[in-house]
């Protein structure tokens, strides 16, 4: 297991934050996605690769490192968010861990996530953890309140110790072709964030076509965004692969031509540890190793890290456990 896990351990690269493009539309206009293509691409892909025993359970292991460990419900109490936090400091029952090497990686997931209330919260449970608090922002989930108001609320969840913002964007901008009012928008959203990193909710399930959501990925990016992320996980249709394919593809077209290296995010509906494997697999052959790691993949999620677990160990034991034997929160 160490061996197999090595080989998707993190790399020793620094990324530069990215500072953001003028606003082209010329740029925009001339974006396309052929929808047949993306569908061919992405319906193949579970009978191309596939991953089996201890190799699948190094990439599980690997996606745990790369979630957003969420609750965003209206129910949310300090308690709730102290036990999620202690989650995610122990992703996965120490028995497991020492039964597959790991149990001195000190392996915990990559983010909470959670609402501005919370944030103080989360920000004491993970004290001397390491593990960053990111805040959803800007009237989530509708992102409808007035300007003003969602930068405040930016503001506050810095001042609150939140490291990372996940803003949400207008879709109506998106939906009448307004870019520059998009680009502002995320440019302001950006300014507001100071050291804190942006992560830009599309709403992809509400953007209607692929194109679409290609062009709302690069205004986005063009603004200043450090991620682009799929979803709210409140839209009737959250992340797909895709959705998936035609952002991590406006990803790599940012790169190559500005050099800066852009995060990506799929949140909403990925509750199966069969399904974020998919993802993975997704982001390696596009966008290769780097993409893997935490500073540039995160998923948002919460059910799915006790589906993990729950995998692993079958893994380790060759029997399947019940559900409520891996809480959440």
């Amino acid at each position: 297991m160490m061996a197999t896990l090595s080989k998707l351990s993190p790399t020793s690269h620094v990324i530069d934050r990215n500072p953001g493009l003028p606003f082209d539309a010329e740029a925009i206009d001339g974006i396309q996605v052929n929808l047949s293509a993306v569908e061919r691409r992405t319906s193949s892909l579970g009978g191309r690769r596939t991953v089996k025993k201890e190799h699948q359970a190094a990439w599980l292991l690997k996606a745990i490192s790369c979630i957003d460990l969420t609750t965003l419900s209206g129910d949310d109490t300090p308690r709730r968010v102290k036990r999620l936090c202690a989650k995610a400091r122990q992703p996965v029952r120490q028995d497991l861990l020492d039964a597959m090497g790991m149990g001195d990686r000190g392996l915990t997931t990559g983010a909470v996530c959670v609402y501005h209330t919370m944030v103080d919260t989360a920000v004491t449970a993970l004290e001397g953890s390491g593990i960053p608090v990111a805040a959803v922002s800007t009237g989530f989930p509708a992102g409808l309140s007035p300007m003003k108001t969602r930068l405040e609320e930016i503001r506050e969840s810095v001042a609150a110790g939140a490291s990372e913002i996940d803003i949400v964007i207008t879709r109506g901008h998106v939906l009448t072709g307004n870019w520059k009012a998009l680009y502002d928008e995320i440019k302001a959203f950006r300014e507001a964030c100071g050291d804190a990193h942006l992560k830009a909710i599309l709403g992809t399930g509400e953007l209607v076509t692929l194109r679409n959501v290609a062009k709302a990925s690069m205004i986005a990016m063009m603004a200043g965004a450090d991620f682009i992320k799929t979803s709210t996980g409140k839209e009737s249709v959250n992340a797909t692969l895709p959705v998936s394919l035609v952002m991590i593809r406006a990803i790599r077209a940012y790169e190559e031509m500005t050099g800066f290296q852009i995060g990506y995010k799929p949140a909403g509906g990925i509750s199966a540890a069969k399904d974020i494997l998919g993802y993975q697999i997704l982001m390696k052959e596009e966008l290769g190793h780097d993409w893997l790691q935490p500073d540039l993949f995160r998923i948002g999620a919460s059910s799915l890290l006790g589906d993990i677990e729950r995998q692993l160990e079958h893994h380790v034991t060759g029997r399947y456990s019940a559900d409520f034997r891996h809480p959440m929160a």
